[in-house]
């Protein structure tokens, strides 16, 4: 796949797909701008080397229609701040106002794109779309490994239709620390999966059975393989309809030599409420009108015990409702006991992510990902449609 350190950017318009999808509060503030930081590198080449930067992102699910509280306007602000240059906020992402600030761009200039989900045609993968952002530039850089999971416009067709088009890179550094972990890890290779549903999880699961030595299992989704191992799991969330598959996938790992764990006590209450009565119990005693909200203490030591020797750790999804006080020590324990492990430590994006980075704990990690879907696509043994893109293109 080709790279942005490939081409020449002198003098060129370099359109860059990046994630500026960033958790705002309601009066129009950045919270977290890990998702902006984690781009500067690739910007800042492009301007090093005096191309002309063009920036795009979606922000939010504004249905493709002009929603002003979804404006990329305050990401502009927070980058110039960043970057300690000029950010120029364009009117929208494509359009005669917009082609017209793009000609009138130097070299070293930087301008962001509006959201490009205004329109219905960046989630359609609209070729007509594609092609029109495409004509704003000599060179198209996809920087996005969060979305690269979609066939988006912006993301997957515009790669047809752009001059050149190459990897920036935080998404070079994401396949690279993915595949690191997956193609030829060091040994023992311990795969941590939670989270709500097994059935977002399954084909991640189903693949990684050739490829890891131990399965730790947490979340509301270990309640499902602890009803197929016939635990009565009282009010927990199941998922009725995989409880044969999660058994199938316990049998073959047994047969596979693959070690698979799950917890062995649980913290319970009636309801999901902060304010509710917990308590813990070992997973045989659930009772039947209390449900499992996350991994109790004992279960927490054993998932210790299981990293101890590990090479390699991949996680994705939290142990249990870790944004409820109440419930968020399994998953708190298990950031440290990864955290002090001497492995190479990815972990998956999203909820995981978060978990980590509330704990302050995140430098101890190797890495940790920008996208949660895309991990977990690759986690499943698919090619990136953003990276497909370029792949063909190479």
């Amino acid at each position: 796949m080709r790279s942005i350190k490939d081409l020449d950017m002198a003098g060129k318009k370099v359109l860059v797909r990046v994630d500026f999808n960033v958790p705002m509060d309601g009066q129009q503030n950045i919270t977290d701008d890990t998702r902006i930081r984690a781009v500067l590198p690739t910007l800042r080449y492009v301007l090093d080397h005096n191309g002309i930067l063009i920036i795009m992102s979606h922000m939010g699910r504004p249905k493709g229609k002009k929603v002003p509280e979804m404006s990329l306007a305050p990401v502009a602000k927070r980058l110039g701040r960043l970057l300690k240059e000029n950010v120029m906020m364009a009117p929208d992402c494509i359009g005669p106002d917009v082609q017209k600030m793009v000609n009138e761009l130097k070299s070293g200039e930087i301008l962001l794109l509006e959201n490009l989900r205004f329109y219905p045609g960046e989630q359609a993968n609209d070729d007509e779309f594609a092609r029109e952002l495409a004509s704003l530039c000599d060179i198209y850089i996809n920087n996005a490994f969060a979305v690269s999971h979609r066939e988006h416009a912006s993301v997957s067709a515009i790669a047809r239709h752009a001059p050149l088009s190459a990897a920036g890179f935080l998404l070079l550094k994401e396949l690279e620390y993915f595949h690191s972990a997956m193609d030829n890890p060091r040994r023992p290779l311990v795969a941590i999966v939670g989270g709500a549903k097994v059935s977002s999880k399954l084909g991640a699961l189903k693949n990684m059975l050739s490829r890891v030595n131990k399965f730790i299992i947490g979340g509301a989704m270990a309640n499902t393989f602890l009803k197929s191992q016939g635990v009565d799991m009282g009010k927990s969330l199941v998922e009725a309809d995989l409880v044969a598959e999660a058994g199938d996938i316990v049998q073959q790992a047994a047969r596979e030599n693959i070690k698979f764990y799950l917890p062995v006590d649980v913290v319970v209450a009636r309801e999901i409420d902060p304010e509710a009565e917990s308590k813990i119990v070992p997973v045989q005693e659930i009772p039947a009108d209390w449900m499992a909200l996350d991994i109790g203490p004992a279960s927490s030591r054993l998932f210790a015990e299981v990293l101890d020797d590990a090479k390699t750790i991949i996680w994705n999804g939290p142990m249990g409702i870790f944004e409820m006080d109440a419930f968020s020590r399994g998953t708190v324990s298990m950031v440290h006991s990864v955290a002090n492990s001497y492995a190479l430590t990815i972990v998956g994006g999203g909820d995981t992510d978060v978990a980590v980075h509330s704990t302050g704990q995140s430098d101890r990690f190797s890495y940790i990902s920008t996208g949660g879907g895309a991990f977990l696509y690759l986690m499943e043994g698919k090619t990136l449609p953003g990276v497909a893109a370029l792949d063909r293109l190479s």
